[in-house]
């Protein structure tokens, strides 16, 4: 089931982040497991690798994540759209059986005792660094990545190749109302001229 999943080398985290994609949260507390969609997450550093994600006050995934002080980012593919939207939409707080309405299944890699979303392009496992302040004003966390790991159908080699695979592997970018677009097009910038 998970045979195309592969370790990717830390150094190379930020880059499945970098072309913005929404992304899936995923977090686990004394024994409960929660799953909601974000947008506003993004790449902060490379050594050790750091990203940010805001999470609002009324997502109980937020409450899991502050708890466990550790939680995993991940990409949803095209065929994950009513999956994704679900979850942004539904609160674990009014729907216990949110999960499994919303169609996620979970999984685990071994040495991660985290709830990984089964069929994304990419996971990113993060420890939170505590910023109480930033949490709290501006619902701003920020993590270190520990580990990472992508599909290779369309992540290998340290970068993307959504141009040569399955158009239902390629990441979703949230835009309001029930409205997504899907990544497009590679274009390549002519990297052997000097201004």
């Amino acid at each position: 089931m998970h045979e195309h999943i592969a370790a990717v080398p830390l150094d190379k985290a930020f880059r499945l982040l970098n072309h913005g994609p929404t992304i899936l949260v995923s977090a686990r507390h004394d024994g409960v497991d929660d799953v909601m969609a974000a947008s506003w997450a993004c790449a902060l550093d490379f050594d050790p690798p750091k990203l940010t994600i805001v999470l609002d006050k009324i997502a109980r995934t937020r409450d899991l994540v502050e708890q466990s002080g550790c939680f995993v980012i991940q990409v949803p593919t095209v065929a994950q759209l009513e999956l994704t939207y679900q979850v942004g939409h539904r609160s674990l707080h009014t729907a216990p059986d949110k999960l499994v309405r919303s169609g996620v299944e979970l999984f685990g890699i071994d040495g991660q005792a985290l709830p990984f979303v089964a069929g994304c392009s990419a996971w990113l496992a993060c420890r939170l660094i505590p910023e109480p302040h930033n949490q709290q004003t501006y619902d701003l966390f920020i993590a270190e990545v520990v580990g990472a790991w992508a599909d290779t159908r369309v992540f290998r080699d340290g970068h993307w190749h959504f141009e040569r695979a399955d158009p239902a592997l390629r990441s979703l970018h949230y835009i309001a109302g029930g409205r997504f677009y899907a990544i497009g097009e590679a274009l390549d910038a002519d990297t052997h001229t000097q201004g």
